[in-house]
């Protein structure tokens, strides 16, 4: 099995957080793992000057107690029957998310994503975008759109989204080990991208099918190195539509994705892990 036995569940008490649960205990209860649910406090100026020159003092001490008392009753009556640890901390949310799961050696962090109107639908909160990039350990995020259903409890069918990189082998077993816990169908998601460029002695159609056979017998040597078998889902063009169409058309409930490392300034973030998630019919984890 996956060694999910530490979960981080942050928390700032929202719909969606609220919404995030189910899930969130249905993994906890599968694996028997703790939960501990963090929440970060982001503190005011001790003190404040109006446009007249008063000063006008703040007491954080009061606004902190505030904070542990709402974090220490919600949520009280779920998790019955696992270990589960409240912690509250004062700082920059993404910065305590990431820094508390490697300090606890935390083996997932759980937390929906906001996606608000449209067009805060297209973007990721920054929270949530921050700790995508700096986490070492697998996130798993929420449907990001507005009003999004409530995650099911059960697992039935995985979808793992993969390209032509040695990366995408420790993704897949990644991944099959999740299926294979929950006793899920398993499928591999692969986008053939479009052939805007494409050499003149092919036709489209024939260029279409050489890249989709070449992407299988890529994917086949990966899934022989990885010691799984699944079958594999293409389809043509951006990357994000196709797994989504993919997880659409298998009723997908979890889609996985490898995060690599990559130069420049984008870090440990692949470049396609975002827009997933943007466009996700179901949770995603990014491992």
């Amino acid at each position: 099995m996956q060694s999910f036995q530490k979960i981080l569940f942050p928390i700032d008490m929202s719909d969606s957080c609220t919404a995030a649960v189910p899930f969130v205990e249905a993994v906890a209860r599968k694996y028997q793992a703790s939960v501990t649910l963090i929440h970060a406090v982001e503190m005011p100026a001790p003190y404040i000057t109006d446009w007249q020159g008063y000063v006008e003092y703040i007491d954080t001490k009061a606004i902190l107690e505030a904070r542990i008392n709402e974090v220490d009753s919600y949520l009280k009556d779920r998790f019955q029957g696992l270990q589960v640890s409240r912690v509250v901390r004062e700082g920059d949310p993404a910065r305590l998310i990431t820094g508390f799961a490697e300090e606890q050696g935390m083996d997932l962090i759980m937390m929906p994503t906001h996606g608000y109107g449209i067009f805060r639908s297209m973007l990721l909160g920054s929270v949530t975008a921050k700790v995508l990039h700096d986490a070492k350990c697998p996130v798993w995020t929420g449907v990001h759109v507005e009003d999004a259903p409530i995650p099911k409890s059960t697992c039935n069918t995985i979808m793992c989204a993969v390209d032509l990189t040695d990366a995408s082998i420790a993704t897949i077993r990644f991944a099959s080990g999740v299926a294979r816990d929950f006793g899920a169908k398993f499928y591999l998601v692969h986008a053939i991208p479009g052939a805007a460029a494409r050499p003149e002695k092919y036709f489209e159609a024939d260029l279409q099918a050489f890249l989709e056979e070449e992407a299988r017998k890529a994917i086949g040597k990966m899934q022989e190195t990885a010691g799984v078998r699944a079958p594999i889902c293409f389809g043509t063009g951006d990357v994000a539509d196709v797994v989504r169409e993919a997880a659409i058309h298998h009723e997908g409930d979890l889609i996985v994705v490898g995060r690599g490392h990559v130069t420049r300034t984008l870090g440990r973030l692949r470049t396609n892990v975002y827009s997933i998630i943007r466009e996700a019919p179901c949770p995603v984890i990014s491992a």
